[in-house]
């Protein structure tokens, strides 16, 4: 197996079958960035590993070549607020790495990962990392794995003296690697160490027997004669590739423990993109594309996995391609429906299909660093420079033949945050910075509101905010406030009140004149605004009641007590007074709006806000403290009720005024021990208790 690329790996591979994309998940703390660092070291010559890394924010990647294939490694980050990096890094990979802790149980967070990945199908393995806590304990780990996941095998067994990592038993192989010396050192396994090669042989060859169903291996197996590696291999891919086989590995980054392990499982357990599905594909229009596989020679077909730019260098975009061959300068169709797919409204992310693009540099990631790449063929990743209509998710294919492929599950971004700039400046500068990052990531939405008059950001978590503030600190150099998220609310008359406008102006020369006489009732929610008139022996010159409703209209949306938009009434025009010189159109819109706000108190008109239908998805043991909060915001719970396909969960039916929810996606997470997720959608208003209103309009 070789340690590094030679000259000819370095034009990157030659056909999909070369080729491994593998994404590395699980919760923060377990050691994935340390473990996709230490990878990449045993690979690149002249790179080492330094410390811990920081934790990653967004989807990290990295080329390498190992043995005859290419392997383009993702790294994603653990924080739960940034759940949509995992997605795009699963979209990416045709394989997923578990990184869990031996120390740890296994979190919600990774049990419901693992539930999606397992609808999916998609090859899964794990990794045990953190051996060497004082808590660790590889068999237990192996336990719990089986409890959650199913069918886990170990593939290696690690070597542990006094809390210190001094080797591997590769079961497979039937060798030890040794590290009491500070360097590995391959031998063949004493008594002890052969003993648990004989415990775990048995188990792990006839769950990849079951798997694979080879006959001809079972009869080898029964037989008793020995199996060699190059013979168990083929059947450990088939295993692998049925999603129901998952080799469990333990792996210590500072000492390089497992390291060849995990690229013997990369190289010959996992599938090559040849083998593993391409999403749909549809036309523009939505109409059926025809077949896609992973044919080099295919139409060209590409999705951008991530998108990240710079006000200097512009935008760089990962992309894997799924058919054809990405080459530079190729003129592009760049194709953006989310909403076409999303189930949720995406702010931000309008429809757009473009034909001005063309293929800027090509380069092959290295986690911060990047190489020159000639081409990306089907299968491959790859960073394409300067595509400046491209956003994440966006399709790339050939202008000759559009293609639309439909984009991965996008999460709902649920934590609102109002921010301005501080300055003048900065302010002019914001609202592109905004647009730029929000293409970036689709799990942002930006929201202009043009009743409160602020600038919404609804994002995943605090984490995901601090990630979007740094970003506009650091990269855009602005400065920003961030303050309440103001709700927009309503007014609506709660009792039938009659109400005089009178604008008597006379003071020499020409004056204004109009009096009004109206009935006021208040309406149903939603009806609107009804106006119908009354008036008898010309009181109110005919020309001049659509001139009443005109000033009614106008004072609608300005409100009449706190200055919120006025709705569901009717106003009856019954009686008024005219001049016949200083009446005019003017005066009787004047007199129609004081009419309205002069009927306006505290016991004729009320606040409406809104209210919205919430369905939370939680661990039952947490739904009695999800309950209690509930209640604590004013929410009327409708039902209960067991997730289906959920095992262990209970989704919660209620309604909650807006303004409660403001700050849910972060207490929820923390009453439910962060098993609870939400969905939320506008459902009508109704009536602000007295007590808060008052709050307001005194504010």
């Amino acid at each position: 197996m070789g340690n590094g690329a030679d000259a000819g790996r370095q034009q990157g591979p030659q056909s999909p079958e070369q080729i491994r994309n593998v994404v590395l998940v699980g919760p923060a703390g377990v050691g994935k960035s340390t473990l996709f660092e230490r990878l990449i070291a045993a690979r690149v010559p002249g790179r080492h590993l330094r410390g811990e890394p920081a934790p990653s924010l967004s989807l990290g990647a990295a080329s390498i070549s190992s043995g005859d294939v290419s392997i383009n490694l993702l790294d994603t980050p653990g924080n739960p607020d940034f759940v949509g990096e995992v997605r795009a890094g699963l979209r990416a990979a045709d394989a997923v790495l578990f990184v869990v802790s031996a120390s740890d149980e296994i979190d919600d967070a990774t049990r419901l990962l693992w539930r999606e990945c397992e609808t999916t199908q998609m090859p899964r393995a794990i990794a045990v990392t953190k051996l060497e806590q004082s808590r660790a304990d590889f068999d237990e780990s192996m336990a719990r794995c089986r409890r959650v996941f199913g069918d886990v095998q170990p593939v290696g067994v690690p070597l542990i003296e006094e809390g210190h990592v001094v080797g591997a038993i590769n079961l497979l192989r039937r060798t030890v690697t040794d590290y009491r010396s500070g360097e590995p050192t391959l031998r063949e396994p004493e008594e002890i160490e052969a003993a648990i090669i004989e415990e775990h042989w048995d188990p792990l060859i006839e769950s990849i027997i079951e798997e694979s169903e080879d006959e001809t291996l079972l009869d080898r197996h029964l037989s008793g004669e020995p199996i060699d590696l190059d013979i168990v291999l083929p059947d450990l891919k088939a295993a692998i590739a049925t999603g129901r086989f998952f080799p469990i590995i333990p792996a210590h980054a500072p000492t390089g423990m497992g390291i060849e392990g995990l690229f013997e499982l990369f190289e010959h357990g996992f599938p090559s993109p040849a083998s593993s599905p391409v999403p749909a594909v549809y036309t523009p229009a939505g109409r059926p594309f025809g077949a896609v596989t992973c044919d080099l020679d295919g139409p060209l077909v590409a999705e951008v996995v991530r998108t990240t730019s710079d006000p200097f260098v512009g935008r760089l975009s990962l992309v894997r391609v799924f058919s054809g061959t990405l080459s530079p300068d190729t003129a592009l169709h760049v194709c953006g429906h989310l909403q076409q797919f999303a189930a949720h409204h995406v702010n931000g992310h309008a429809d757009h299909d473009s034909d001005d693009e063309r293929v800027g540099p090509l380069s092959a990631p290295l986690g911060e660093d990047a190489r020159p790449k000639p081409s990306a063929i089907a299968g491959d990743l790859v960073l394409v420079s300067k595509l400046a209509a491209a956003e994440t998710t966006d399709t790339l294919s050939s202008k000759a033949r559009p293609a639309l492929v439909e984009p991965w599950l996008l999460p709902e971004p649920l934590l609102p945050v109002a921010l301005h700039a501080t300055s003048r400046t900065d302010e002019e500068k914001l609202g592109s910075a905004l647009q730029r990052l929000v293409a970036e990531d689709v799990t942002m939405r930006l929201e202009h509101n043009p009743e409160t008059h602020q600038v919404v950001l609804w994002a995943m978590g605090p984490a995901h905010v601090d990630k979007l503030l740094n970003a506009l600190l650091e990269s855009w150099h602005i400065q920003v406030q961030v303050e309440p998220v103001r709700t927009s609310l309503r007014e609506t008359f709660i009792r039938p009140i009659t109400a005089q406008g009178r604008l008597v102006k006379q003071s020499g020369g020409h004056g204004q004149y109009a009096v009004c006489m109206m009935e006021i009732e208040p309406l149903a929610r939603g009806a609107g605004f009804e106006f119908t008139e009354r008036v008898v022996g010309g009181a109110v010159p005919r020309q001049f009641i659509p001139s009443v409703e005109k000033g009614i209209r106008s004072q609608l949306p300005k409100g009449v007590l706190a200055g919120y938009p006025l709705v569901d009434l009717r106003v009856t025009l019954v009686d008024g007074k005219a001049h016949s010189v200083d009446s005019s159109d003017m005066a009787f819109q004047t007199a129609g709006a004081m009419a309205l706000r002069d009927a306006a108190n505290e016991s004729t008109v009320a606040l409406l806000e809104p209210i919205d239908k919430v369905e939370i998805t939680v661990g039952e043991d947490s739904v009695g403290a999800v309950l209690a909060d509930l209640r604590g915001r004013r929410g009327q719970v409708h039902g209960t009720e067991t997730a289906p396909d959920l095992p262990g969960y209970a989704v919660i039916h209620a309604e909650v005024p807006a303004h409660e929810l403001s700050r849910y996606p972060i207490d929820l997470r923390s009453v439910s021990h962060g098993t609870g997720t939400f969905k939320r959608s506008f459902v009508r208003y109704d009536y602000m208790p007295a007590a808060l209103a008052r709050e307001v309009i005194s504010a």
